[in-house]
């Protein structure tokens, strides 16, 4: 097995991280490698046994250089000082072929100096989850982490639930700097420490940026359309900590995330957000305050400290805005406006009142705008009538409805009753479910009559109330 490493991050100071080799398993077992993806980033994979040791973290390939990063984050509004990987190695680093450097970490790998008295490891529940949600989230055309390879470990991990089949994925990430990451500096007024981690941050993600200032102001504009582009898809990523928030404008750390069936703007799925502080409609609210912890880490990098924190407060303060546009432009897209104005939104937003009134799902009925099949998810169509004379009317302005409409409204996405079954069914050793889901959900925009089951809403026995981290 060939992987191409490079190790800008390790060249940071030792402070950044701890390097250290994955606790070898018992079995490693290779359950799926994603051949494409390993193409693009110029991995030549060798045989099953192989990438399977290599992953599982038993062998480690030439040229990589495993580590542990560190960083801090608020998690749930709480502010922890230290965290890090406490499951994690990075790998190593690749240049793909479009010239972009990629991380590559495995996840469950073992306890490191962050795990905090964790085991490290994850169970194949999870894994099959990010693998699963995390490619379809590329399909769908959001920026996100990539899943490279899932290896059954062939030891058990111990939860609630007692003994579970162990696992581990290997993550593909532009790069796996978070806001949390800058908090760790600043939090220990480790100037020198956040002055290197700036430098690296400009020279791998923004080498167009000229200072802080206007690195907050870039991923600020990222993490706007990131979150809007979640929510015209119905995504809940579930806990949005700082430390879960990639400077890069990626989704990542895909934990108790789900997408919703039926709408409802506070909908929650993670069983440890008990007070729905990153509920559908509030992610929009928490990365603003998300990019205010970053804009309180950069500001000791300026040489005027007051003047920087009125600039930073000004741009922190222009977000909901920069969400608002993004949104508009996402949900108008939904509804056949390619370029929606700010004169749309009451149309937009009267049609999701609606929807949340009648308990329409919300993939369904934004697809069924094409079929002219909409009314059929209102309990009452009469609802959905009174708002399409009016959509209708709007409609006529516009060039070509139907195609802006049907590269904005997937007919699949990986709803969580299917991803459940997915997971019972592999976890007794059948993963056809998962091979089935990951080949329907590549082509998500595409009507695949042969899979139309995959895109039934649950039946009231299948509903998933909860979801969970894993950990």
């Amino acid at each position: 097995m060939n992987i191409p490493f490079q190790n800008t991050y390790a060249r940071l100071p030792a402070r950044f991280f701890t390097h250290q080799t994955a606790v070898p398993v018992k079995a490693p077992h290779l359950i799926r490698f994603n051949d494409a993806l390993a193409r693009d980033l110029g991995i030549v994979p060798g045989g099953a046994d192989e990438i399977a040791a290599v992953l599982a973290g038993n062998l480690v390939a030439p040229g990589s250089e495993p580590l542990a990063q560190v960083y801090a984050g608020h998690q749930f509004g709480g502010f922890s000082p230290q965290l890090g990987d406490g499951r994690a190695l990075l790998l190593g680093e690749v240049v793909d072929r479009a010239g972009e450097r990629r991380d590559i970490q495995l996840k469950g790998s073992g306890p490191t100096p962050y795990s905090r008295m964790g085991d490290g490891r994850a169970w194949l529940g999870p894994v099959l989850r990010e693998y699963v949600v995390s490619e379809a989230m590329h399909a769908l055309g959001l920026p996100t982490t990539r899943a490279l390879a899932a290896v059954a470990t062939g030891e058990a991990v111990y939860r609630e639930a007692g003994g579970l089949p162990g696992a581990i994925l290997t993550r593909v990430a532009a790069s796996h700097l978070r806001v949390g990451t800058f908090q760790y500096f600043a939090a220990r007024r480790d100037l020198d420490g956040l002055r290197a981690l700036y430098d690296y941050t400009v020279a791998r993600h923004f080498p167009q940026v000229e200072g802080p200032a206007h690195l907050l102001a870039e991923v600020i504009r990222r993490q706007a359309k990131l979150v809007a582009g979640w929510m015209s898809v119905g995504f809940i990523h579930g806990v949005m900590n700082t430390d879960n928030t990639a400077i890069s404008g990626e989704t990542i750390d895909y934990g108790p995330c789900a997408f919703m069936d039926v709408f409802h703007p506070q909908t929650v799925f993670s069983s440890i957000d008990v007070q729905g502080r990153y509920s559908y409609d509030n992610q929009a609210h928490v990365i603003v305050w998300n990019m205010a912890q970053l804009a309180t880490a950069l500001v000791p990098l300026m040489p005027d400290q007051d003047e920087a924190i009125e600039d930073f407060t000004a741009l922190v303060h222009a977000m909901p805005d920069q969400i608002e546009t993004e949104w508009r432009r996402a949900f108008g897209r939904k509804i056949g406006i390619a370029k929606a104005g700010a004169a749309d939104a009451p149309l937009i937003g009267d049609l999701l009142a609606r929807m949340a009134d009648n308990r329409a799902d919300f993939t369904n009925t934004f697809r069924a705008l094409l079929t002219g099949h909409a009314r059929d998810q209102f309990l009452d169509p009469a609802a959905f009538d009174n708002w399409e004379a009016q959509w209708r009317a709007r409609l006529k302005a516009e060039a070509d409805p139907e195609a802006v409409m049907a590269m904005a409204n997937p007919a699949f996405i990986p709803r969580n009753h299917r991803i459940e079954q997915m997971i019972e069914a592999a976890v007794s050793g059948d993963f056809a479910p998962f091979e089935r889901l990951l080949k329907v959900l590549e082509n998500p925009y595409q009507d695949q009559p042969e899979a139309s089951d995959l895109a039934r809403p649950p039946e009231p026995a299948e509903v998933v109330q909860n979801t969970f981290c894993g950990t």
